[in-house]
């Protein structure tokens, strides 16, 4: 814990320097700079490896007890525990020593607190898929759930894109189908949306549900916000994003804040074919 209390100092000092300083300071990792007791200039090759091991188990030993810090603190003493399965366990942390940024070690933290008290919700497939995701991706992730729903009693959610209209002799009178809310103006461009596709979050291509029916309302929850969506036709569709079971799995570990700028936008875009209460 003192040792990476060290390093994240020593980047924050380091932050304003040059791009080659910046490379030199690279040489620290393969050990090639000199410290207390060691010089790159005297040791061997096998020497320099051994040194530079060295140093990665020490970095790997400091990521993990920092996620498992971070587990214990989010661990309740009133549940009972059950006790990891050894092969979960295995992987786990041959995965997470690997892991060195902080908000990243949080979710990984998160994730040994949950199965510890209620095992089974992230598999070791999610965990491969969580290792690979930066915290650039995470973010976004955090964005899109954002702005997702929960339609009715489903349990997934939807990042819902939009509607239209289809079939019906109003359709003959209507200027433009479909009708988008245009999530990159809510800071999600189509660019985000292929990321998260690319890291096995988000299905790729677009999904339409059925015909809605107009006698029957359905209710959305958007984080905290509900409201209850009429169809004022039975013509009407809407388009959506869907998450992988991975993305499923992962939407624990996130908490995204909500935006009600989106919320706003969103009643008035659907107020026109849709009765909102």
């Amino acid at each position: 814990m003192v040792e990476l209390a060290r390093i994240n100092e020593a980047k924050a000092a380091q932050s304003d320097v040059s791009a080659r300083k910046k490379a030199l300071l690279l040489g620290r990792q393969l050990g090639l700079s000199s410290e207390e007791g060691y010089r790159p200039s005297s040791a061997s090759v096998a020497e320099r490896a051994a040194f530079r091991q060295q140093k990665v188990s020490s970095q790997y030993q400091a990521n993990l007890e920092t996620i498992y810090a971070i587990a214990l603190s989010n661990t309740p003493s009133d549940v009972t525990g059950v006790d990891l399965d050894p092969d979960w366990a295995h992987q786990f942390f041959k995965i997470a020593e690997q892991i060195h940024n902080r908000k990243m070690q949080e979710l990984w933290g998160r994730i040994l607190a949950n199965e510890i008290t209620t095992p089974g919700n992230f598999s070791l497939r999610t965990l491969s898929t969580l290792k690979q995701l930066t915290h650039k991706e995470a973010q976004i992730f955090e964005k899109a759930l954002g702005m997702a729903v929960k339609v009715n009693n489903e349990s997934r959610l939807k990042l819902i894109i939009g509607y239209r209209y289809t079939g019906g002799f109003g359709q003959i009178f209507r200027k433009s189908s479909p009708i988008n809310i245009g999530l990159s103006n809510f800071g999600l461009p189509y660019s985000n949306i292929l990321t998260l596709v690319d890291a096995g979050i988000l299905h790729r291509g677009e999904f339409e549900t059925g015909l809605l029916n107009s006698k029957t309302p359905m209710s959305f929850t958007l984080l905290d916000e509900k409201m209850k969506l009429t169809p004022k036709s039975g013509h009407l569709l809407f388009n959506y994003y869907r998450l992988t079971p991975i993305g499923d799995e992962l939407t624990q570990l996130i908490h995204p804040k909500a935006d009600t700028e989106y919320v706003k936008v969103f009643k008035a875009l659907f107020s026109k074919d849709f009765k909102i209460e």
